[in-house]
Order: structure tokens, then sequence, then C-alpha cells
């Protein structure tokens, strides 16, 4: 329950960020000259695309966190994640640069905004949403700290259902940004970017908590064990007799 509360601050507060990288694509919407009605849809419809694109991300690494639930490896794997956030966000960002592997994902990429350039060309209902599911594919950092979080819940639903509150979110801040353009200041954006940390850590705070095992009801619950004893008092007696 405390992970769901914290996909949807991430969203709330990481949504000015969310501003800052995907604002250009939401002030370039095909949604002008429309009425007020149709607008508003039209800009639903394109959040909506962008939610679906991070439930289903929510799934795929819920499902991955799954297979480590099984194994019993879901409090290391929650733990693990949560001191890598944490890394990132207290080392210089150059340190993580070296590890880079972006040559053949900055060819996806440039596919990915190709591909939102010619939806951009039409102005239908259909097209919004298909901006929308791309957009939730671009790179963006705070869309990877989601991630963990959905890997860490241990499940397909629990994974989806995070990414979707997160999502959600920041659909208050992408639609005013689309609707109102310049309502958000540069400078009210840049106070939220340095707040961004602080909640960054808290989450991973949450996750390494999480997979402690320490019994704090919905903070870092006790996770069922596996009962593996076979009883004995289950298994049929069987009496055999020998006939002399």
């Amino acid at each position: 329950m405390v992970l769901l509360w914290a996909a949807i601050s991430l969203g709330l507060l990481g949504s000015l960020h969310c501003v800052g990288m995907c604002g250009p694509i939401a002030l370039s919407l095909p949604v002008h000259g429309r009425s007020q009605s149709s607008r508003f849809i039209a800009i639903l419809v394109y959040n909506a695309g962008r939610i679906m694109t991070y439930s289903a991300l929510g799934a795929l690494f819920g499902l991955l966190g799954q297979g480590f639930a099984i194994f019993g490896l879901q409090q290391i794997l929650s733990i693990v994640l949560g001191v890598i956030i944490l890394l990132s966000v207290l080392l210089p960002g150059d340190i993580f640069a070296q590890f880079s592997f972006t040559s053949k994902l900055h060819q996806l990429f440039a596919r990915l905004k190709s591909s939102l350039g010619n939806l951009f060309q039409n102005r239908s209902t259909k097209a919004l949403f298909y901006i929308g599911l791309l957009n939730g594919l671009l790179p963006c950092g705070l869309i990877y700290m989601a991630i963990t979080g959905a890997l860490a819940s241990g499940s397909v639903i629990q994974g989806a259902l995070f990414m979707a509150l997160f999502g959600l979110g920041t659909v208050p801040a992408m639609f005013s940004v689309a609707w109102f353009s310049n309502l958000i200041s540069v400078k009210f954006r840049a106070s939220i970017t340095k707040a961004m940390p602080y909640v960054v850590s808290v989450m991973a705070v949450l996750l390494i908590l999480r997979g402690m095992n320490l019994g704090i009801p919905y903070i870092s619950p006790k996770m069922a064990e596996q009962n593996t004893e076979v009883s004995c008092h289950t298994t049929p007696k069987v009496e055999c007799c020998h006939k002399e």
C-alpha cells in the first residue's frame, strides 16, 4: 500500500520534471483549433496513451519481479533496487554515464521520435492516442525510477497498478501544459526539480525497508514463508500382511 502511495506521489511531484522532458510534445499536440470539449477529450486521450504504456511496462517488470519472488529473492531485490536508487541520487551522474550502452537504444529512440513526428501531422484522436503510447517509451530518468518500484512489487497486477498510479500522478501537470501552455513558470519548475532527489530518496528508503522484513505494517510487512515441511501424519498408513 505504501509503495502505491509512493507511486502517485512520485508522479505528482515528478510531473514537473516530465514537463521539462515531455513538455515540448504536450505543447505541440495537434489540439489547437478544436472546440473546448473536443480539445479536453483529445488531451485526455493523449494522457490515456501514456498511462497505458506505463501500465504495460509495469506489468512486464512486475512479471520479472514475480520471478524473483518465486525463488525467494524479492526481499533482496527490493533492497538492491533501493540502494541503487540512493546511489543514483548521492553519486555524480558522470559515474553512471561511463556504463552507457546506448548506441542501439539511441537508434531505437530515433525511430520513436521519427514515428512521433509523423503522427503530429495527423489531427485525429487516434493519432493523439498513439502519440501518448510512444511518448511513454521515450527515455526518462523518472520513469526508470518508477519501473524499479514495479519490479520490486513482485506482481504483474501490482506492477501495472504502480505504473498506472505513477502515470495518473503526472496527468495534472501534463494536462495543464497542453491546455494552458505556459501555465507553469520556469522558476516554479526549477523549485520542484530541486525537491525531486528527496522524493526519489524516500522511495528508495521505502524499498529498502520493504525488503528488510521488519514486520512494520504497510511499510515493512512480514512476508509469508512457504512451509516446505511434509507432515508424516498426512501420509496414509500402509499395512502389509505376510502369509506363512
